[in-house]
């Protein structure tokens, strides 16, 4: 059984259009592919950025736009994960990470919703209930987005369930002190869980020369990658980038055996 897997990060600023989009995730792909991923990891969103009409913009795993991500891992024989919108019962949306290719094709809802920090997830989006893993080469992957890095008890489930690492992509708020928060969140989740965490964010648009407006999270940038005793592995800047690692689940287990934050549980 693998004892690694190498995992690319691409921090883009996703637009509008979906199509559009779609060619910043073929690029993304190919560049992280060509450095020998076997797992390529995608913001929050990527499918369109928040601040306009979900639902408009909302398909199906079926649909057009999750079928053409899938042409792209195959393409290049990866993982993919990548944030999109799927319609939900009640007329809102789901906030789905899209997971494909290597034989996958399926999704994780995010279950901790962005009410928060004067912005209101719920109100357009429809919160999941279940965890998800996926395993490439013998190694378990957890799900996670965004606001969920706030929970260290999905961190802790999805170790649980045999992952050992978190894929965790964002649309990070900007504001006074978030970069410190997120830094923070994604160096404690790994901490706290013995788990690589793998932090992909959408890039700062002022780094392409766009200016957000609202309150909508479009992103700081900063992707991290933390490792199972919450030291900073590697990072990116503000602008959009591609990041590539190697994840290694010996670390994990050595980790989780050091600080005993699995096995010493009491609550």
């Amino acid at each position: 059984m693998a004892t690694s897997v190498r995992i690319g990060l691409c921090q883009i600023t996703s637009d509008t259009d979906p199509k559009a989009n779609l060619e910043l995730l073929r690029s993304g792909t190919r560049q992280a592919a060509e450095g020998g991923a076997r797992v390529v990891v995608f913001p929050e969103a990527s499918m369109c950025r928040f601040g306009v009409p979900l639902g408009e913009i909302a398909e199906p795993l079926d649909g057009a736009w999750a079928s053409a991500v899938r042409d792209i891992a195959d393409e290049h024989g990866v993982l993919l994960v990548t944030g999109m919108f799927t319609p939900a019962q009640d007329g809102r949306v789901r906030n789905t990470l899209l997971l494909t290719g290597l034989g996958e094709h399926r999704g994780y809802d995010k279950i901790h919703l962005y009410d928060a920090f004067g912005f209101a997830e719920s109100r357009t989006v429809a919160a999941g209930s279940q965890l998800v893993t996926a395993e490439v080469d013998g190694v378990r992957l957890g799900m996670a987005t965004c606001y969920d890095v706030r929970f260290p008890e999905q961190f802790r489930a999805l170790a649980d369930r045999g992952a050992s690492a978190v894929l965790l992509p964002a649309s990070w708020g900007a504001g006074e002190g978030k970069r410190e928060q997120w830094e923070v969140l994604v160096r404690a989740r790994a901490l706290d869980s013995g788990c690589w965490v793998l932090a992909c964010g959408q890039a700062d648009p002022r780094a392409s020369g766009i200016e957000p407006s609202g309150k909508a999270p479009t992103g700081i940038g900063y992707s991290t990658v933390a490792d199972p005793l919450g030291r900073v592995y590697a990072q990116l800047a503000e602008a959009p980038n591609v990041l590539v690692v190697d994840m290694d689940t010996q670390l994990a287990e050595q980790a989780r055996n050091t600080t005993g934050v699995l096995a010493n549980r009491r609550l």
